[in-house]
């Protein structure tokens, strides 16, 4: 079985690093009066003199002036996405027809690409209207439609057949 490493708190390093800065007793009677390793003592000691300098220093005050920019950044975007789900509230489930013409190019505040993101729109279908199917074509279906209804089962092979045999060639 292994030992715990013992954890000290912040209080007590601060306190063993001063005692070791004022030199007032050497690094073995430190260690020996607070029940640490020397090595411990050496280590806490100098990172004690590093960052005293930060404590002095400008960068508490650019990393909290970076701070204030993120959670302005962050409150921007729970802005934005508060917008954009109350419109999608207002533009609920519709046929496709009608959602397109939900999307506003006008919208300053969600992007034309957001708003077929949300939805559920293609851009390309949006700038481009489906070309309407020929007689031809609708005509085709209907005749398929028919043997299909009565023999669900034939599959592609046999409907070709079928269509050919019945004068129609594809």
């Amino acid at each position: 079985m292994g030992t715990t490493r013992t954890k000290f708190n912040p209080d007590f390093k601060a306190k063993v690093a001063l005692a070791a800065i004022r030199g007032e007793m050497t690094i073995n009677e430190i260690a020996s009066q607070f029940g640490v390793h020397g090595n411990q003592v050496v280590r806490w000691k100098k990172q004690a003199v590093t960052e005293l300098a930060e404590v002095f220093s400008d960068k508490r005050e650019k990393r909290h002036a970076s701070e204030e920019a993120l959670r302005e950044e962050l409150y921007r975007q729970i802005g934005q996405l508060k917008v954009e789900l109350d419109w999608l509230k207002k533009n609920s489930e519709q046929d496709l027809a009608f959602r397109r013409t939900l999307i506003d190019p006008e919208c300053p505040s969600i992007s034309i690409r957001r708003q077929c993101e949300l939805l559920g729109v293609n851009r390309s279908g949006l700038y481009r209207s489906p070309s309407p199917v020929s007689q031809e074509t609708l005509d085709l279906m209907r005749l398929i439609d028919e043997p299909y209804t009565r023999t669900p089962f034939y599959g592609v092979l046999r409907m070709t057949a079928w269509l050919k045999k019945e004068g129609h060639p594809l």
